[in-house]
């Protein structure tokens, strides 16, 4: 009896010693410099979404159809989100990446169309934002177009390979401030907001070819697979790097916070991306839809058309946005098709690991550039080899959405987190969203 009560008051001691470590580690304060500090890859891959080619599809749409397309960005908000994050919890849950749970569960020739349409997709949308960049720079200090093709293709590819891991992703985010650059840009348009914000909030639909394509192509801008790939990959990435962490479905413990930093990542990522779009809308509806310029092709014709209307400041502005976007947007799409060739082949894979550990990665990120500043020199209509691009991109996507919805309720595949409720039908509707896109995409090839 008297041991017992012995062992009793050491249990008693025990509990009462680990009471106020569990306190302290449920008392910290929220402080928002810690919370910047988590934001990762969904800040990046948001960001990256309003690459220059993505740009020159939002100033489009403004000067075409002014503030009444407004309204899809509320729309795509929740619907991006979803499959980002699932994106994200299937790369933190299996420490790999899309392409590395293909691989291992479906058949190889599955993923090598994907894979290879990815690449093709990818490697296209770079050649574009690198022509995008250039004829913004040409506007801004004159000079010739293909040396700044050279210039920032080499650039790019140079810091993925040679830079610390760590200080490269702090630059991406430090990147992502030049799309405040669009916010700017609002201060030289005469906007209606009462106007604006009927458009955002009241969606008005137009039965006609140019208004159902101006839809897909917001769709297909907004909701890309290559995204898909980077966020997956980079969860998996920030994981490998971390010595204290191990793939979720190892190392449970932590789990939910861990879903909780993705949730809040993807969401500040995805919202900044569709705050920013919404301000090229507007921007665009303000200046060139209202003074009848509804020809608006780049991003680049864009930012000159806005120079008469708004002011040489206002096109120095969205100049300068479409470069800074740029050199955010052409490492993730090089990246994403690198993760994505070299996690389908088993390869060691990373932007942390140093070029001998990983030279077929690198070498597949640096011929995916490569061809991309090649395509500058040749004679291919660039607008044309995006409008291919986004259908690739369209086309590619539903079927991913699909492969990454079926992956994200298998217990082999996920574990013991497979996603289920709202986020699950979210993500189911976002996949049927995209298809619907496409299918009106196929139509109006035919009306």
């Amino acid at each position: 009896m008297a041991n017992r009560k012995k062992i009793n008051q050491k249990n008693h001691k025990k509990t009462d010693s680990a009471k106020p470590a569990v306190k302290a580690e449920h008392a910290q304060p929220f402080r928002f410099k810690d919370f910047l500090k988590s934001l990762g890859p969904g800040l990046i891959t948001g960001a990256s979404d309003d690459d220059p080619s993505g740009i020159g599809t939002y100033s489009q749409a403004g000067a075409q159809l002014g503030y009444g397309i407004g309204w899809t960005m509320l729309l795509t908000f929740p619907l991006m989100a979803a499959i980002q994050e699932i994106s994200a919890r299937v790369g933190r849950v299996t420490g790999r990446g899309i392409a590395g749970n293909v691989c291992r569960h479906y058949s190889t020739t599955l993923l090598n169309v994907v894979v290879a349409l990815l690449f093709i997709a990818n490697t296209i949308n770079i050649a574009a934002d690198l022509g995008a960049m250039a004829d913004a720079t040409k506007l801004l200090i004159g000079g010739h177009g293909i040396v700044y093709v050279l210039l920032f293709g080499v650039t790019s590819v140079a810091a993925q390979i040679f830079f610390d891991y760590r200080r490269y992703v702090t630059v991406l985010k430090w990147l992502t401030l030049s799309l405040f650059a669009y916010v700017g840009a609002l201060a030289f348009a005469h906007v209606h907001w009462g106007e604006a914000l009927t458009g955002v909030l009241v969606p008005r639909l137009t039965w006609s070819s140019d208004y159902l394509t101006t839809i897909v192509a917001i769709f297909g801008t907004t909701i890309s697979p290559y995204l898909f790939f980077w966020q997956a990959s980079q969860e998996a990435e920030d994981q490998r790097v971390d010595v204290t962490k191990r793939p979720l479905i190892d190392k449970h413990y932590g789990a939910q916070k861990e879903f909780h930093r993705i949730r809040a990542d993807t969401i500040v990522g995805m919202a900044f991306s569709n705050l920013i779009a919404l301000s090229i809308i507007i921007t665009a509806a303000a200046t060139l839809h209202a003074t009848g310029k509804t020809d608006i092709q780049t991003s680049a014709q864009a930012a000159e058309a806005l120079k008469p209307i708004a002011g040489a400041f206002a096109e120095w502005i969205f100049a300068l946005g479409i470069v800074g976007t740029g050199l955010l947007a052409i490492p993730v799409l090089a990246g994403a098709t690198a993760y994505a060739v070299g996690e389908g082949r088993r390869w060691p894979v990373g932007l942390a690991r140093k070029p001998k550990e990983a030279v077929a990665f690198y070498a597949v990120l640096a011929l995916s550039a490569a061809i991309g500043i090649a395509l500058n020199f040749t004679s291919i209509n660039p607008i044309s080899a995006l409008f291919w691009s986004a259908v690739i991109n369209g086309v590619l996507a539903v079927p991913v959405m699909v492969l990454l919805m079926i992956m994200a309720r298998r217990k082999d595949v996920m574990g013991h987190f497979t996603i289920g409720g709202p986020l699950y039908w979210l993500g189911w509707l976002s996949t049927a969203a995209m298809a619907l896109s496409v299918v009106a995409m196929g139509v109006g090839f035919f009306i």
